[in-house]
């Protein structure tokens, strides 16, 4: 893998032949691709067959899938359209989640990406910043801070995630009647007496007291 992020490397021009394409059209193409057809659809030949070319003709754009999926992650973060930093922090942090739900929910790939690739392109240097602006007036150190911002965007891809599969809960019922019925354990038995499993969790209520126990309710 390179160790110079994708938006720092030139794109490579072949000698003598325009440019047929833009890095932000294969961007979009492969974006498009895993909407419809999900992550594992996007490879170079495919997202080349998108734009009616070869897949030789993308490496003048980037030079592997790894690139282009950092490039897909960091375009979808320009969807955010955040207000002015302004008001109590807790809620401009919430707000920043709640967007993030929404767009992890319209590009139902992305969730993986965010847990699985750490990519922070320009639009995602953006969102840091304004994290870091709602936050600026906040005793927590710049550690903390840039800790609370890797934690909320974690969370909230898990949790997008989890809201991702309705069927799991009622197997997972299933399977904990079986574990209490055994009698083995006592401690699950205990916790499960007092009626059926609790609902899902509440998003931004579990968020926010992430945030809140992570920087205080200052």
């Amino acid at each position: 893998m390179d160790a110079v992020p994708v938006w720092l490397r030139e794109r490579r021009t072949g000698v003598g032949r325009p440019a047929e394409r833009s890095r932000a059209e294969v961007t979009a193409a492969a974006i498009a691709l895993a909407d419809r057809e999900g992550l594992a659809a996007v490879s170079m030949r495919r997202v080349a067959a998108e734009l009616g070319t070869g897949a030789a003709s993308l490496y003048r754009y980037v030079d592997s899938r790894d690139d282009l999926l950092d490039l897909m992650t960091d375009e979808v973060a320009g969807g955010y359209r955040l207000p002015e930093p302004g008001g109590p922090w807790l809620a401009g942090l919430l707000e920043v989640c709640r967007q993030g739900r929404e767009l992890m929910r319209r590009h139902g790939w992305l969730p993986e990406l965010v847990l699985t690739r750490a990519a922070l392109g320009p639009h995602g240097a953006d969102l840091l910043e304004h994290v870091l602006a709602v936050l600026a007036g906040h005793p927590a150190s710049a550690g903390r801070k840039l800790e609370a911002f890797g934690v909320m965007t974690t969370l909230t891809a898990a949790l997008a995630l989890h809201e991702r599969g309705p069927g799991a809960g009622p197997r997972q019922g299933v399977y904990l009647g079986h574990v209490v019925a055994a009698g083995r354990h006592p401690h699950l038995t205990a916790a499960l007496a007092g009626g059926p499993l609790a609902p899902a969790p509440d998003f931004e209520d579990t968020v926010a007291r992430v945030l809140t126990g992570l920087l205080g309710s200052r």
